[in-house]
């Protein structure tokens, strides 16, 4: 399925001016509805290294009411966390009616990261597809609105953003040598990638695979698939923008390119697990 998508969609910087506004209204008043509607949103983001996971999360929550969200960075379990079920963690950051959760990578990690790095027995990885499905479908039948982003980016595109961070001194502690080696395997992780979206895709948490080289095109379909799902939840009309599908923006190319070369690094902060917090006190404390 990755190896069908085209990586090479993008969206101007003039076009990007036109739709953010929109969007940004949009996505802020459907939030405000879902709170009052008592909807628990669940938002994840998997993906591969340096493919803007931070960056994109810090565009979708910069819009909206930090008291209504909560963002968990997931990080390898902790030992006292290992004692419990492996989804135990994960049960005590489910989102309050009207609340959402935004997990920066999730419970997919048993079926990524541990099953790549061999952290645990075959077995458990494999019985984890099934952990899953139940989990998020308990979720879902209780009321919540799941949606799943894959950020997605070629081998060589990743190369481009590790070196350019290794180049900066002040970036270049990003980038680890586990990245590279994750790097050196991407068709294995293309495996166990595509194994996840097979094995978990569902009516109830579908999966949005973003193409995400280029970042004002990820960002706004980041925008458009919550607004989207979040129309259709609480039977609003669906908001056709003026612009809405205009891409490939040749016309305004070269100021695409300074704006790249003005624009700070922090798309690509992804390689050494960079972790954005948020504004939101509950958050700090939450995000252990």
């Amino acid at each position: 399925m990755l190896d069908k998508l085209d990586l090479s969609q993008k969206l101007s910087k003039k076009t990007y001016k036109r739709l953010a506004p929109q969007l940004t209204e949009r996505l802020y008043a459907l939030q405000k509805a879902s709170w009052d509607a008592r909807i628990p949103v669940v938002i994840l983001f998997e993906g591969w290294d340096a493919a803007g996971k931070g960056t994109s999360i810090q565009k979708l929550t910069s819009p909206i009411d930090p008291r209504g969200y909560k963002l968990y960075p997931i990080r390898a379990a902790r030992t006292y966390e290992k004692k419990r079920p492996w989804l135990w963690r994960f049960w005590l950051k489910i989102p309050a009616r009207g609340e959402w959760a935004i997990f920066d990578r999730s419970w997919y990690g048993r079926v990524l990261v541990e099953r790549m790095e061999n952290l645990v027995p075959e077995s458990e990885w494999r019985r984890a597809y099934r952990d899953i499905a139940d989990f998020e479908r308990a979720l879902a039948d209780d009321g919540t609105l799941i949606i799943k982003y894959f950020l997605h980016i070629s081998k060589q595109e990743q190369k481009r953003r590790f070196n350019k961070l290794a180049k900066d001194s002040m970036t270049a502690w990003h980038v680890t040598p586990e990245d590279w080696e994750h790097h050196y395997r991407y068709d294995d992780w293309l495996v166990a990638y595509e194994e996840a979206f097979e094995r978990t895709e569902s009516e109830w948490g579908p999966w949005t695979i973003v193409e995400a080289t280029d970042r004002r095109f990820t960002w706004v379909k980041i925008y458009q698939t919550v607004i989207s799902c979040l129309e259709e939840r609480l039977g609003w009309p669906h908001q056709v923008l003026p612009s809405e599908g205009e891409a490939e923006g040749s016309e305004d190319e070269a100021e695409d390119e300074d704006a790249e070369a003005e624009e700070p690094a922090t798309q690509d902060l992804e390689a050494g697990e960079l972790e954005f917090v948020s504004q939101s006190d509950e958050n700090a404390e939450e995000a252990e």
